[in-house]
């Protein structure tokens, strides 16, 4: 489902494209006729607004659909952070709902390094203000597998899967490995964490999106992230994977 069928080219020859948008329930409707499952996974462009996801909960209701397979943050359960505690909204709506419903719930993606390309490229730096606190990155294509397990396979309605990474690192730390993949020395400047919200600001974010991010990168920063969890095997029977195989695979995005 995509808000601007005409922007989808991408995907034309992989997956049947319907028009849709969270804001717009009339479309939603459309767009769910027919669906008996789906993924509900929303960005946070534009701002961080729980009432979309339950736009869709609401017409995935009125539509029939059977199964919903919600992506959802780290700790939505016992939120510690503004993105948690949003989640958890949503997770409640959904729960109540009646669908069947699995949540996803990932700790910080690994791909969220590839924001520290530009720096890496042009200065031979990451510049990020979470001191030696440490957390368990987890690869997108872990999430992706956990995901399609939910809306593939059976055993798995009501279930709630934590995915991280199988190891906690700090920023310095992950950085090491990405330089090993790279082939050349990156230095990590740990910057003053109240220094970053003018530059999230500067840069175009939405207000109520930069100090979300904000409270999360106090939160690693604090080592409140310094955990574990057992969702990928739990929901694929397989351990997750490491961080320099991610580094290898997008080694180019940083060169």
């Amino acid at each position: 489902m995509v808000r601007e069928p005409s922007k989808a080219n991408a995907f034309e020859k992989k997956a049947e494209i319907v028009q849709g948008d969270l804001a717009d329930a009339a479309s939603l409707a459309r767009a769910f006729a027919g669906i008996d499952k789906v993924f509900l996974a929303s960005g946070t462009h534009g701002g961080v607004d729980p009432a979309l996801e339950i736009n869709a909960i609401d017409a995935a209701k009125q539509s029939g659909v059977k199964r919903i397979v919600k992506l959802s943050v780290v700790a939505a359960d016992a939120p510690i952070d503004t993105f948690g505690r949003l989640h958890a909204d949503c997770e409640s709506v959904l729960r109540d709902s009646g669908i069947a419903w699995t949540m996803v719930r990932p700790h910080f993606f690994m791909s969220n390094m590839l924001r520290w390309a530009d720096t890496i490229r042009t200065q031979g730096a990451v510049y990020y203000p979470t001191g030696e606190g440490r957390w368990a990155a987890v690869d997108p294509v872990d999430i992706a597998a956990v995901a399609v397990a939910a809306l593939t396979e059976g055993g798995h309605a009501g279930k709630a899967y934590s995915v991280s990474g199988p190891v906690t690192l700090s920023a310095a730390e992950y950085i090491e490995k990405i330089s090993a993949a790279v082939g050349k020395p990156i230095r990590f400047v740990n910057v003053p964490l109240e220094s970053v919200r003018g530059n999230l600001l500067s840069s175009g974010m939405p207000e109520i999106h930069a100090d979300a991010l904000m409270d999360l990168l106090g939160v690693m920063k604090a080592g409140k992230l310094a955990f574990i969890d057992e969702g990928v095997r739990q929901a694929t029977g397989r351990s997750p994977r490491n961080f320099d195989d991610w580094a290898r695979r997008n080694a180019s995005a940083f060169q």
